[in-house]
Formats: C-alpha cells, structure tokens, sequence
C-alpha cells in the first residue's frame, strides 16, 4: 500500500505547476494510456504461462 501512495504523490507532484491545459491533459492521458498498456501486456504474460505456453521453439 506504501508503494501506491508513492506513486500516487508522484504523479501528482509531476503536474502540480504546469501552465499548459493542452500539454497537462496530453500527459495525463499518456501516462494513464502506458499504465493500460503495461496491465494488458502484464495479463497476456500470465494468461500464456498459466495456459502453459510454450516460450522456446527447441
């Protein structure tokens, strides 16, 4: 839970005095986008392994 607060205080800390409404909201929805990405690519390693996917072609 610790570790999620701190990633918490650091996205906000990251846009905290930024001047640009357009760049804040591109960034915003960037980080949220590679965050969605590495859940999806996370999900897709462990569906393989627990269907019992075979990684090497020897």
């Amino acid at each position: 839970m610790e570790k999620i607060i701190l990633v918490k205080e650091i996205y906000v800390e990251a846009f905290k005095n930024w001047k640009s409404y357009i760049l804040e909201n591109y960034f915003k929805v960037f980080s949220w986008l590679c965050f969605a990405l590495l859940a999806l690519a996370i999900y897709a390693f462990i569906f393989r392994v627990s269907t019992g996917f075979s990684f090497s072609n020897l």
